[in-house]
């Protein structure tokens, strides 16, 4: 294969809003399903309208499958606008609970490492601590990685919800 051919594969991050619909969410998990395309993860909440829903969704492919992933989830009856977030242009955040087992030795150090990226600690047992932390996935994978010296005992990940900045961007339905 030459080099010329060669396709870069990368990450994109799509907002949808949707009708607050039941099974809407599950319509578009399956368009990804039947179409062979991977979500890297999904996020879905109602709006400051209950009518509905903003579901972002973070996938990676080349240029190719990009467009057609955002074509065929605007072909989604339920979909009324959908967007690409671009990091320049837009507000990332991730939650992440992460149980670390401690005892009294190792306790102040995986207290001291929350500290340094102003995690939470939100649940304290006698052998493990319960940590919340909140930011940009890298924050995230990098707080994870420095925990990895102690020992991780559950991880639970939100996925990305993000927003455009400034007030450009806004949709209003009457």
């Amino acid at each position: 294969m030459k080099e010329g051919n060669i396709s870069s594969m990368q990450k994109k991050v799509f907002q949808l809003l949707v009708d607050n619909t039941s099974g809407v969410l599950s319509r578009i998990a399956g368009l990804f399903s039947r179409r062979g395309y991977n979500i890297d993860s999904i996020t879905a909440g109602v709006t400051a309208d209950p009518r509905f829903t903003r579901i972002t969704i973070v996938t990676d492919g080349d240029d190719e499958i990009l467009e057609q992933i955002e074509k065929q989830l605007s072909k989604l009856i339920d979909v009324r606008d959908i967007r690409s977030l671009e990091p320049d242009n837009s507000v990332y955040r991730e939650l992440c609970m992460i149980k670390v087992e401690v005892d009294s030795i190792n306790r102040p150090a995986v207290i001291s490492t929350a500290d340094v990226f102003r995690a939470n600690i939100v649940d304290v047992a006698q052998d493990s601590l319960i940590i919340e932390v909140t930011g940009s996935q890298s924050k995230i994978d990098a707080f994870i990685n420095l925990l990895s010296d102690f020992r991780i005992l559950e991880i639970a990940r939100t996925g990305i919800a993000g927003l455009q900045r400034g007030t450009e961007g806004v949709i209003w339905f009457d």
